[in-house]
């Protein structure tokens, strides 16, 4: 269903608290909005984590939702959106937090996501939604919502600020060496490569092409363990920076880097929003739904096999989106098919 105003709205309100990766989708759907609608007031209720992530971003008015306080960040909410109404609220979240954090904000018009795709009962807290459109990437479901406001004219543009002191300790670690980084671990382990195999790209690509490997990553203990092993297994030296990073050193790490690897989790889409070449490695999600954007060709992906090895059927035959949980899905991605995908990436940037 297409709901274009009449005239310009003068406020929206965009609901997206996370993840990192739709985070970084969300950023050209801004753009298109200030370019479409230059005078309207946008605010972006967001998560706290997040917020770290894209608080450079200027016309925008961050709302920090921050989930560890429990109730009392409803109740924050609340205060913090105290007497606005806006035009739209393009609710594009759906999950049962995301719709409870709804309740706090008013407008006349909540966009929300076709039933079929608004999980968790999204669709009882909007008052529209919008067309069903089956196999869509993430990005192009985020843009449905604006060409339901009869916005058509896509901005593809991140234009993401980047603090200067963490664009300085990215020059301070990487200094002038060609550097591929390795961003190993997702946030669901399934998603995971396997430090050996990481290991043996990283010494390719060292001796084929003079990148150093720097790995970068969150702080859990999976994630470090992860690291460790890959430095073990490694012929060439590494630096590990895992747990060591703000996300604002870590998209300065990224912006300066001549090329990311990355299983599907945020940075690869990190990767995408500063420009640099990222080869995403997809074996459990569909990377037709779930790829860097800009660099869906350099994939290296195992998602069919892994389907059809899971539930006997090819994708088509199955709901878009459906994943494979378990993480020996992974190992069908090979140290060849991504040595393949880094010559090919490698070729275009020379």
């Amino acid at each position: 269903m297409s709901h274009p105003p009449s005239k310009a709205p003068h406020s929206i309100c965009l609901l997206r608290l996370s993840a990192l990766g739709d985070v970084m989708h969300m950023v050209p759907i801004v753009r298109t909005l200030q370019a479409a609608w230059p005078d309207c007031q946008i605010t972006w209720v967001i998560g706290k984590l997040e917020a770290e992530l894209v608080k450079n971003l200027e016309g925008v008015r961050l709302v920090v939702f921050d989930k560890s306080q429990g109730w009392r960040a409803y109740l924050g909410l609340r205060r913090a959106l105290k007497g606005e109404h806006f035009d739209f609220l393009l609710h594009m979240q759906a999950a049962l937090r995301a719709s409870l954090v709804r309740l706090m904000i008013h407008s006349d018009l909540c966009l929300g996501f076709d039933r079929a795709r608004g999980k968790d009962l999204q669709w009882l807290f909007t008052n529209q939604q919008i067309p069903a459109h089956p196999g869509q990437h993430v990005l192009d479901s985020f843009f449905s919502f604006l060409e339901s406001l009869g916005v058509q004219d896509k901005q593809l543009r991140w234009d993401l600020p980047i603090d200067p002191a963490a664009q300085m300790y990215a020059k301070n670690q990487l200094g002038d060496q060609r550097t591929l980084i390795i961003n190993p671990a997702a946030s669901f382990t399934y998603r995971n490569w396997f430090a050996d195999r990481y290991a043996a790209v990283a010494d390719y690509a060292f001796t084929r092409y003079g990148l150093k490997a720097v790995l970068t990553g969150g702080a859990t203990e999976i994630e470090k363990h992860l690291g460790r092993d890959i430095e073990a297994a490694t012929s060439y030296p590494v630096t590990n920076l895992i747990g060591a990073t703000s996300l604002q050193e870590l998209l300065a790490l990224i912006f300066q880097a001549d090329l990311v690897i990355a299983p599907d989790t945020g940075p690869a889409h990190m990767a995408t929003a500063v420009g640099t070449p990222v080869i995403g490695l997809y074996a459990t999600t569909n990377p037709l739904r779930a790829a860097p954007y800009l660099n869906q060709r350099d994939v290296a992906s195992a998602y069919e096999t892994a389907v059809l090895n899971a539930y006997g059927k090819p994708s088509d035959q199955l709901s878009w989106g459906t994943r494979v949980r378990d993480q020996q899905a992974m190992k069908l991605i090979t140290v060849e098919q991504v040595k393949q995908q880094l010559d090919a990436v490698m070729a275009r940037l020379s």
